[in-house]
């Protein structure tokens, strides 16, 4: 029995929660452990991230029938390279300070494995449209969980949110929080609930 193909809407959706990269996928896990520190860091790296997932699902479609196949690989690759270096750049001209908070994380988008898997398992078989809303999707899907990641470790660890404090006065920042633990434990803790969620959808 063939395939049946996604709606439009079910292409763009599907990213966000039922494909989640981080929740589902268990993709991009680095940056999403290394740079939620805060909730400013956490959006900073989605929207780089999702500039560079859809800049490059566009350009890869569009040449996927040109591309041969035996280096279509090197080629997602500098392709993806290409955009991540205007984020970089653009991050490091007028937010110099995120830039820094960011550190080599940035760069290393080339490799992430949610944005060339997005190429390879979809891009390079799509059209533009299908492949602009797949990766628009995966783009919000992944600045989603790490604004919440980084909202939570922020609000715990400093207590502020965005840099705005938010907290009572008596508050005893949890330190272990922005700490690497503080990441692995958050995140396990979001993983283990969407987890449980999709089953109680599937009960229903």
């Amino acid at each position: 029995m063939p395939h049946k193909k996604h709606t439009l809407l079910q292409e763009f959706l599907k990213g966000i929660w039922k494909e989640n990269p981080i929740l589902i996928s268990l993709l991009g896990l680095c940056p999403a452990l290394a740079v939620t520190v805060s909730a400013e860091n956490g959006l900073a790296m989605g929207l780089a991230a999702t500039f560079v997932v859809v800049s490059s699902s566009i350009i890869v479609s569009i040449l996927r029938k040109i591309i041969p196949p035996q280096v279509r690989i090197a080629s997602f690759i500098v392709i993806i390279a290409t955009f991540v270096t205007i984020a970089d750049r653009f991050l490091a001209a007028y937010y110099p300070d995120i830039s820094s908070n960011l550190g080599p994380f940035i760069p290393l988008i080339i490799v992430n494995c949610m944005i060339l898997g997005r190429q390879e398992a979809f891009a390079s078989k799509n059209n533009i449209l299908r492949s602009f809303l797949d990766a628009v999707g995966v783009g919000i899907g992944f600045t989603l969980v790490l604004v919440v990641l980084g909202g939570v470790r922020e609000i715990l660890g400093s207590g502020t949110i965005f840099g705005i404090e938010i907290m009572w006065s008596s508050f005893h920042p949890w330190a272990v929080m922005i700490l690497p633990p503080g990441a692995f434990l958050a995140l396990g803790l979001m993983i283990g609930a969407s987890n449980w969620l999709n089953e109680l959808g599937e009960k229903k």
